[in-house]
């Protein structure tokens, strides 16, 4: 019988550590009785795995074609000006990263922006400045749907590893946009 790392034990290292390190790498491996190429080929093929560290808290900024051209290019450009950070930069005092994102699967809130896998509908340049404004000064504004605090990035990774923060249930789940269409095929409005 073959088996895996599954996407969950790298996860489980970067909670730890804010990124799936070398020495995680190792340890799962060891751990599973897996090559380490096994377990690397996991941790490189899911975008969620970050190879370096990132900030405290990672802004994802969807700049796929409805994002784009509802404003997301332009929160892109903006976000890294205002940080004076590139792509997959991180701010000198550590607090934030941002990251081109292909697509946010929400482009019924275009233009999306997650930090922390957290979704921000609807932004523009100054919600996002706002955003990173408020999470570099250690008081992010909550998210507009899920948790209805911003938990940091090694606690949404250790989320993401299974391990339940009690915020499931916490805030709006899906909004009017995302459930115009199931109520249509259910014969509502």
């Amino acid at each position: 019988m073959e088996r895996s790392t599954g996407p969950v034990i790298p996860k489980v290292v970067q909670s730890i550590d804010g990124y799936v390190t070398n020495e995680g790498i190792e340890l799962i491996g060891q751990k599973l009785e897996l090559a380490t190429a096994e377990v690397t080929a996991v941790s490189t093929f899911y975008t969620q795995y970050k190879s370096k560290p990132v900030g405290e808290y990672h802004v994802g900024i969807c700049t796929n074609t409805l994002c784009a051209v509802m404003g997301g290019d332009a929160i892109f450009s903006s976000i890294k000006e205002h940080l004076s950070i590139e792509n997959d930069g991180v701010t000198s005092d550590g607090k934030v990263s941002v990251e081109h994102i292909e697509c946010n699967a929400a482009c019924d809130y275009a233009p999306v922006v997650m930090v922390n896998w957290e979704f921000y509908d609807n932004q523009t340049v100054q919600s996002t400045k706002d955003l990173v404004d408020s999470a570099r000064a250690g008081k992010p504004i909550p998210p507009t749907r899920g948790p209805k605090t911003l938990r940091t990035w090694k606690q949404n990774s250790a989320v993401l590893a299974g391990i339940s923060d009690g915020l499931a249930n916490e805030g709006v789940q899906a909004g009017e946009p995302t459930l115009l269409g199931l109520n249509k095929a259910k014969g509502g409005a």
